[in-house]
């Protein structure tokens, strides 16, 4: 079977909602056309993971519609939020799930999102820590959980400035990427030479964008800290490019696309020690390619910048580290063999019976 239907969140090419999920879910649905397979794509519009009656409804169509057997492969954000509608359809379709984050009650009952992954044929996480963390909460099959971490791009090496002060953080602006306790580390750091550029969309929790520009402005750093909204491709990669340090202050991460990308381009990473992010810093024969500080903790945040802005030869060591680190780095491509080996494995599965239920 050379022949899958992705379900994905409306809009994953959009702009707007730039997401390391979408980046995800492009990548792989782009990785199996080009190894020959038949891709359709099934975009579910909706608020997901809080879905109205008429999103589960439509969600609901397009899969009856499905043949039996069909091989469907299904983004967690829309599957894990639809219960009623997956726990059914996986009686005659073979379902994969492609878990980015696990809500455990957060935004998606952990019942529903039990009820889903134990109904898939296989589930695919993007890091060995939610791997761990499904395993840890819910009763699944551990042979029925694999792993396939997001992939790099080729990047050029980030010249380094003197001082190392250009400080990069990526993530849209929201309370659990942790933006807020950066503002706090910086305001106490005004003594020193920094910038700080926040790339990441405002839109998403306008709220919360504008309460960092009222703290930047009220602790005095308005000025050197720079939110230029969402980047994409090339601005993106520049930006990269133009930084010393990408800083990632979040209060929970399954695993962190943007430090991967940021070792790419050889940048040490100031991260948070939270759910997959020491993962994706990962280490190398001269230590780790970062710092890692409890997470919720701008002291221990501050600090860290410190030491980073006031000590060379921590620079020069995280930055030698950095760039061992790049040559490691998974990439694309061994992303998309592992998803089609869990895919091509579920489409070889004998038929279960057909199943066909009444809405």
């Amino acid at each position: 079977m050379n022949r899958v239907h992705v379900v994905v969140p409306a809009g994953i090419d959009d702009p707007a909602r730039v997401s390391g999920g979408n980046r995800y879910d492009r990548e792989v649905c782009d990785d199996l056309r080009r190894a020959g397979w038949q891709v359709t794509e099934i975009a579910a519009g909706g608020s997901w993971p809080r879905p109205d009656p008429p999103a589960l409804a439509a969600l609901a169509r397009a899969l009856d519609a499905l043949p039996d057997g069909a091989l469907v492969l299904a983004d967690g954000l829309v599957a894990c939020a639809a219960r009623t509608v997956l726990v059914p359809c996986s009686r005659r379709l073979r379902l994969v799930v492609l878990v980015h984050m696990v809500f455990g009650g957060d935004a998606v009952g952990a019942d529903d999102e039990a009820a889903v992954l134990a109904a898939a044929r296989a589930v695919i996480t993007t890091s060995h820590w939610t791997r761990r963390r499904l395993l840890d909460r819910y009763h699944l099959a551990a042979a029925g959980l694999h792993v396939a971490r997001p992939g790099t791009g080729p990047a050029p090496v980030s010249p380094r400035s003197a001082g190392g002060g250009r400080l990069l953080c990526v993530g849209t602006l929201a309370p659990v990427k942790g933006q807020d306790l950066l503002l706090a580390a910086l305001g106490d750091l005004a003594g020193l030479p920094w910038r700080c550029t926040l790339v990441g969309s405002r839109d998403r929790d306008p709220r919360f964008a504008a309460a960092l520009v009222r703290r930047a402005a009220a602790t005095g750093i308005g000025d050197r800290v720079r939110m230029t909204g969402v980047r994409t491709g090339e601005a993106l990669r520049r930006a990269y490019q133009e930084a010393d340090l990408l800083v990632v202050p979040s209060r929970a991460e399954t695993y962190g696309m943007a430090v991967t990308e940021a070792l790419a381009a050889g940048l040490p990473v100031l991260a948070t020690r939270v759910g997959g992010l020491p993962e994706s810093v990962g280490r190398t024969a001269a230590g780790p390619p970062g710092l890692l500080v409890p997470p919720a903790h701008p002291a221990a945040l501050g600090a860290a910048l410190a030491r980073w802005l006031t000590d060379r030869a921590l620079r020069d060591r995280l930055r030698d580290a950095a760039l061992l680190r790049r040559e490691t780095l998974e990439r694309w491509p061994a992303t998309g063999t592992r998803v089609r080996e869990v895919l091509a494995a579920v489409g070889a599965e004998p038929d279960a019976p057909a199943i066909r239920v009444d809405r």
